[in-house]
């Protein structure tokens, strides 16, 4: 003879279990489409972003010598790739595709040129100056036109999203754009454009004071 199972009052078997969170789980999906699909509702629990900042605090302010002459618009695709040793990348592993966009100035110091670097005849006609050659300021990524094309991320690393103070960062990529419009502005002809216009701009200024024969060269310290 067969013992029938006793189950205790108030306790839900184990299928119940499963079928009630799948139940709640289309509940809550279901849910979510019809705010989507109803202006009304998806106004009334809709997201409301308040700027709290603080102002801003001046911490310093330092005196500029150098001539910007010319600024360059660089633009660069990177893809980085991270790999983990012995797990496949849908476990562990990240790539990132990026667009960064930014700018590079080239400028001449001014603020280097010394007394021996500037020679003017008795009659203030003619006017010699040795400048420093131009160099590049660091790259600057322009928010506004960079952007993450695609993100793949395998299970682990979506799981350590979870518990980051900085989910889905894109400081790697970032850096790395930056290094490669800078290799690509040391490549470009934005220093020889920076002295080119450095030079008219004080051939200008100079005749406009009375100077007849203006001398610009490049190559001092």
């Amino acid at each position: 003879m067969t013992t029938p199972i006793k189950r205790l009052p108030g306790r839900m078997p184990g299928w119940a279990k499963v079928v009630s969170a799948v139940v709640l789980v289309l509940i809550v999906f279901f849910a979510g489409i019809r705010l989507s699909v109803l202006p009304g509702l998806k106004d009334l629990f809709g997201t409301e972003t308040n700027d709290r900042s603080g102002p801003a605090l001046l911490e310093s302010i330092q005196d500029i010598s150098r001539y910007d002459a010319a600024s360059g618009n660089f633009q660069v695709v990177v893809d980085l790739e991270k790999d983990a040793k012995f797990l496949p990348d849908a476990i562990r592993g990240t790539r990132t595709l990026y667009v960064g966009a930014g700018t590079v100035d080239a400028y001449v110091d001014l603020g280097k040129v010394g007394e021996n670097d500037v020679t003017v005849n008795d009659d203030r006609t003619s006017a010699t100056l040795k400048l420093p050659h131009a160099a590049l300021g660091t790259p600057s990524l322009d928010p506004d036109r960079s952007y993450a094309v695609s993100k793949q991320r395998g299970l682990l690393d979506r799981i350590g999203d979870l518990f980051s103070d900085n989910p889905n960062g894109e400081q790697a990529v970032q850096k790395l754009a930056s290094k490669h419009i800078g290799e690509a502005a040391k490549e470009s002809e934005l220093t020889e454009r920076a002295e080119t216009n450095t030079t008219e701009m004080l051939e200008g200024l100079l005749h406009s004071l009375g100077f007849k024969e203006v001398e610009v060269s490049y190559g001092a310290a």
